[in-house]
């Protein structure tokens, strides 16, 4: 057998035939098992989720005293950390993944075994986090995201980080077709950096939003209500909840966004993000299913906005699942920036091209102030929407990757001769509808959403950064290895 390796420290044996990819030595008999530090890992996420639950019961049973705190806590903690080691240990134990050259397999499972098997063909993404616990080891789990079905995300718990990337690459372009030659190698794709988002603007984004000045003036309020009105210290009860809702906020918009960093290469995008917890996520050129341009009160007035994307596949339980959504293409934005990154993945989408068609004046009864701000419109190659005085939204759907056209008109908007149109996009932050149009002038812009969509059948490739794109934020060399 020949003594060549694949990009993942893999030994290949030699192709069956001329021109077939060669396949890891053993891949089909033994597989490859995670690090044997995973079950301390586990044991430590298990500790962790003992304290906080711990914590929450410290604060709702009134009965709760110092020593039997501390009591609670050690028990908590060190039984977390029992059990977790335990499990920890038999997940590594019973878990084995294969790399041959037609799909990827994982098999775990102690007393029921479970064979999840990922072909390349339906593998659109593959992304790698770094939770807090794990990166203290150096450690890594591999997310591989594949097209269709309700459980499409497959997870690989734990992975030195070197070996996490370099399996992503093994995996990435195994996707592509790439053809395997004994000695060939993968070489590392070079990416272009389109922005960094420094923590300070991060961090002053977050204290402009309406929802964060909210939920702290509520905790604000809270305390000085009750020291200030005698018999009012019942009200300190609420500030837990609302505490919770600024450090939920915090935790969201701050420490999961730190640093973020969008770059591009040949097949996709790249975000890269994280204070304590870092992830590194790869969304596909041909996965962007439409764009959301947010734009707060309050970041209007300095000019900032935030760009969210719908991806193909992304849907709740891969949010639920890493706890950062999965959504945020840009966490802030200067307009230019913004206008830049948007075009070159929805093209010929920029609002002030396209000729609004504004909600009726019939509609004020469902939005006294909001209805001058809605409307939609359509160019060559996009439909677009807009709606909200406080936070506008403009959404941007490229019109081949439209799913369905609906119009709907309640017994209200009948009542008023208003309609609403919808264009149908995957689960996600993009919500394509124009609301409260004229009822002939909605039907016509439904049928003439569906003409469009039969009209575009080249699915768009997404091209290099227009000339006049906006200077790099961030490090000097805009060029990063994979």
């Amino acid at each position: 057998m020949s003594d060549s390796h694949d990009a993942a420290g893999v030994p290949l044996e030699p192709a069956a035939t001329p021109g077939t990819p060669p396949v890891p030595a053993g891949s089909q008999s033994e597989g490859r098992r995670t690090h044997p530090m995973t079950a301390l890992v586990q044991g430590g996420l298990w500790a962790a989720g003992g304290a906080i639950g711990l914590f929450n019961a410290f604060f709702s049973d009134e009965g709760f005293g110092v020593v039997r705190a501390l009591l609670g806590l050690a028990a908590a903690v060190g039984g977390g950390l029992l059990i977790g080691l335990l499990a920890g240990y038999l997940r590594w134990r019973f878990t084995r993944y294969f790399i041959d050259g037609t799909e990827a397999r994982i098999e775990s499972g102690v007393l029921f075994r479970t064979s999840r098997r990922i072909p390349y063909e339906r593998l659109q993404s593959v992304d790698i986090d770094e939770p807090f616990i794990a990166r203290l080891f150096g450690l890594a789990e591999l997310h591989m995201e594949m097209a269709g079905g309700s459980e499409s995300r497959t997870t690989l718990r734990f992975l030195t980080l070197a070996e996490a990337r370099q399996l992503r690459r093994v995996l990435l372009s195994r996707a592509h077709g790439a053809q395997w030659h004994e000695g060939a190698t993968i070489p590392e794709e070079q990416r272009t950096v389109i922005a960094v988002v420094t923590p300070d603007r991060i961090i002053v984004g977050t204290l402009l939003s309406l929802d964060f000045l909210i939920s702290a003036g509520t905790v604000v309020l809270l305390l000085v209500t009750g020291f200030v009105i005698p018999g009012a210290w019942a009200l300190f009860g609420g500030i837990i909840p609302a505490g919770f809702w600024v450090v939920q906020i915090v935790g969201t918009r701050v420490i999961a966004q730190w640093n973020f960093t969008l770059s591009r290469g040949t097949r996709g995008l790249r975000i890269e993000r994280g204070l304590l917890s870092r992830s590194s996520q790869t969304i596909p050129f041909e996965r962007v299913q439409g764009i959301a341009v947010i734009e707060p009160f309050l970041w209007r007035k300095i000019g900032w906005q935030r760009l969210a994307v719908d991806v193909a596949g992304y849907g709740a339980s891969a949010e639920e699942e890493s706890g950062v959504s999965d959504t945020t293409l840009l966490p802030i934005a200067d307009p230019q920036l913004a206008r830049s990154v948007a075009e070159q993945l929805v093209p010929q989408s920029d609002p002030s091209g396209v000729d609004p068609i504004r909600a009726s004046p019939r509609s004020w009864v469902f939005a006294p102030i909001g209805w001058r701000f809605r409307w939609v419109g359509a160019t060559e190659r996009t439909f677009l929407a807009q709606e909200g005085w406080i936070q506008r939204t403009t959404d941007l759907v490229p019109h081949h990757k439209t799913q369905s056209v609906a119009l709907r008109q309640g017994p209200l908007q009948r009542w008023r001769g208003v309609a609403t149109v919808e264009v149908h996009t995957p689960p996600g932050p993009v919500d394509a509808d124009g609301r409260h149009l004229d009822g002939p002038t909605a039907r016509a812009v439904a049928l003439d959403q569906l003409n469009r969509s039969r009209a575009v059948d080249a699915p768009f490739v997404a091209t290099a950064p227009p000339e006049d794109a906006p200077e790099i934020e961030g490090p000097d060399s805009p060029r990063v290895p994979d």
